[in-house]
């Protein structure tokens, strides 16, 4: 056989031997096509936060509340819809309330009286009441007494879903006039800082 036929038979024979082999290998994929680098990333953007469910914003305004017998004001979130009934006016925003209660000629509200008289109506009132516990807190306005508890929630009219509450109430008094603050929003919520906020503004007038 002719050198020059048996060379183009070798090249032949390799190039089918490659091709059963897989052929050449692919180049791997360019860092740029990878999903660690998409477009926000190219373009330097970043993804807007979003607060968990039940937490009030950083940003959040809040004005003045004084009810109609006056003796006292303080600041709600701005924005919340408020209905009253009788001396209770009460401030909702999705998951989270703010009730402000207000009561003339009442006795000061001592960690004792609030264990013995508040809860047990707090018990028949709250769906799955769990206690937590009172102690006494310094405040803007004074020294109050803290009752924490837990409970569920109403029925979303929607979807029927119940959400598992925490609740801060806090009672204040000061020439015969008390006021109780209750603070509430899911269980796994972060507003200290915005119930701080709210119950650090009582001022009485």
């Amino acid at each position: 056989m002719p050198a020059t036929t048996a060379r183009a038979a070798l090249a032949a024979i390799a190039a089918s031997v490659l091709t059963a082999c897989g052929g050449t290998p692919s180049p791997a994929p360019s860092p740029a096509s990878s999903p660690a680098s998409g477009s926000e990333a190219a373009s330097g953007t970043t993804a807007t936060e979003v607060n968990p469910a039940g937490d009030i914003p950083d940003n959040q305004a809040y004005v003045p509340f004084t009810p109609p017998g006056g003796g006292f004001t303080v600041k709600i979130p701005e924005g919340w819809a408020s209905s009253t009934a009788g001396a209770t006016t009460t401030f909702t925003d999705k998951l989270n309330q703010v009730q402000v209660t207000s009561s003339r000629g009442a006795a000061a509200p001592t960690p004792e009286s609030v264990t013995a008289s508040d809860v047990p109506t707090l018990q028949t009132r709250t769906p799955n009441f769990a206690m937590g516990q009172v102690s006494t807190v310094p405040r803007a306005a004074g020294q109050a007494t803290l009752l924490t508890y837990q409970g569920d929630s109403a029925p979303n009219p929607v979807t029927g879903k119940v959400v598992r509450d925490a609740f801060e109430r806090y009672s204040f008094f000061h020439g015969g006039i008390r006021v109780d603050l209750t603070l509430s929003g899911p269980t796994n919520a972060d507003n200290v800082d915005p119930w701080r906020t709210v119950t650090d503004s009582l001022s009485w007038s």
